[in-house]
């Protein structure tokens, strides 16, 4: 787990979230851990507030309610605004974290006022919650993929294994809990299978795959799409095969909520500004996103770009709860939870994000994403095509300038590396797929097909 605090006074003139120096923070850590060891909202008196919030620097489908957002300052100026009305300094405390536990742990501490996770994580938020007393609220949603792309099960480069059934008794790293290993153990469920399942962080189990002590790392963004990107891995399994919604989203105490509301609201008037912004500037967000987090900005738009694994929506959509609820089963037959400990229901509260839509909300919550398109990152900026053959003439004719290419995988439609894909041609149509399975399962309907490597897909 990483952690950084930082703190940011809203009236008064301190450096842009982000931007630090050694100085300051000297300055800044003892005053926050001082507020903090208090609780998540430490008040000297009514006129000072400090919100803690909890997010994944890396998870990038969180971006818009952690590292994107507080790059761009919104939250701050928001609070400024607030303050302005009701007389009250406000302060900012960011917290990052490698997975969603430790930021459930720390809410229900008091210690945390918002926090950002994935839907497995978020349950499990909702469930330590009720036990305790201290029930939390999702509040909105950051990224999501309706057929539950957002995690992918990876192998070695040189691995023999190309189906989910070559797992069956292997050694598979997970993090237990997390939205990957939810959709780990629903795919193996599926299958009948059972491996030796490790529960690691997900820099231990790129690590452990790299020195090949496992056979294979189910894992949330952008660990899969990071190590194929640096060679270190390749698709196994698409967790767009489940065809089952994964999300991830904002949670919050209810108590602050109930204490705070204009805070919360003011938050996710910030998170609809982020948002936009990453809608209307995918390049240079993937920019700032990969600068703040040290990942590459290829692997960054591969899942936040326009045509990305990861929608960006705040609202809180029917399918996303229905989701949820099939969720619980599965946490309660793995003894994460207890069966009565979440009602999700109770936990969905989307009271705050319909005041920051207003009468656009039921329109908004209504709408998805259309299908992923091809693009090309050629320089400074992307080209979107109809077609993957059309990307692939563009990548032939400009192949010194190519930063990264991107597909569409031909049977769940996840968007995945060109120079990654496995390439099928099929009459004079030249098909992607992310995962070897997925071209095996096409050819034996289309016996015709045969494979083509990526240089072979590139020549006319």
């Amino acid at each position: 787990m990483s952690r950084t605090t930082t703190a940011a006074r809203t009236r008064t003139g301190t450096p842009a979230p982000g931007r630090r120096t050694t100085t300051a923070l000297a300055r800044a850590l003892p005053l926050a851990l001082l507020l903090t060891a208090c609780g998540g909202s430490p008040q000297a008196d009514d006129s000072a507030v400090t919100v803690t919030i909890g997010y994944q620097s890396k998870t990038i489908n969180t971006v818009t309610a952690g590292t994107l957002l507080r790059s761009l300052g919104h939250f701050e100026r928001e609070l400024r605004a607030l303050g302005e009305r009701d007389g009250r300094t406000y302060r900012v405390v960011w917290q990052d974290y490698a997975t969603g536990a430790p930021i459930t742990a720390q809410m229900t501490a008091g210690k945390i006022d918002i926090g950002s996770m994935g839907d497995f994580p978020l349950l499990l938020n909702a469930a330590r919650g009720r036990q305790l007393d201290r029930p939390t609220k999702l509040v909105s949603v950051t990224g999501y993929n309706l057929r539950g792309a957002l995690n992918t099960i990876v192998t070695a480069p040189g691995s023999s294994l190309t189906t989910l059934e070559d797992l069956r008794g292997r050694k598979v790293s997970t993090s237990v809990g997390s939205a990957a290993d939810g959709t780990l153990v629903r795919a193996l469920e599926q299958k009948g299978i059972t491996v030796r399942k490790l529960n690691q962080q997900p820099a231990v189990g790129a690590s452990a795959l790299s020195a090949g002590s496992i056979d294979a790392l189910s894992q949330f963004v952008a660990w899969p799409g990071l190590l194929a990107f640096q060679g270190k891995a390749k698709a196994l399994y698409d967790g767009g095969e489940l065809n089952v919604p994964t999300f991830h989203g904002v949670t919050t105490r209810a108590a602050f909520a109930e204490q705070h509301p204009g805070v919360v609201d003011a938050f996710l008037r910030a998170q609809r500004t982020a948002t936009a912004y990453l809608r209307t500037h995918p390049v240079d967000a993937s920019r700032k996103v990969a600068a703040a987090t040290g990942l590459p900005a290829e692997v960054v738009h591969l899942y936040n770009g326009p045509n990305g694994i990861a929608t960006f929506d705040p609202t809180i959509k029917p399918r996303l709860v229905a989701a949820l609820k099939q969720d619980v089963p599965i946490l309660v037959a793995a003894g994460l939870v207890r069966d009565g400990d979440v009602d999700v229901d109770a936990f969905v509260d989307d009271s705050h994000i319909r005041r920051v839509y207003g009468a656009g909300y039921a329109e908004q919550r209504a709408a998805l994403a259309p299908p992923s398109r091809s693009e090309v990152w050629l320089g400074d900026g992307t080209t979107t095509f109809a077609t993957p053959a059309e990307a692939l003439r563009h990548v032939a004719a400009h192949r010194d300038r190519v930063r990264a290419a991107y597909v569409p995988d031909t049977t769940t439609g996840t968007l995945w590396f060109a120079d990654r894909s496995v390439w099928l041609q099929d009459g004079d149509r030249r098909l992607p797929f992310q995962t070897r399975s997925a071209a095996d399962a096409y050819r034996a309907a289309h016996p015709n097909a045969r494979l083509l490597t990526y240089e072979q897909a590139l020549r006319p």
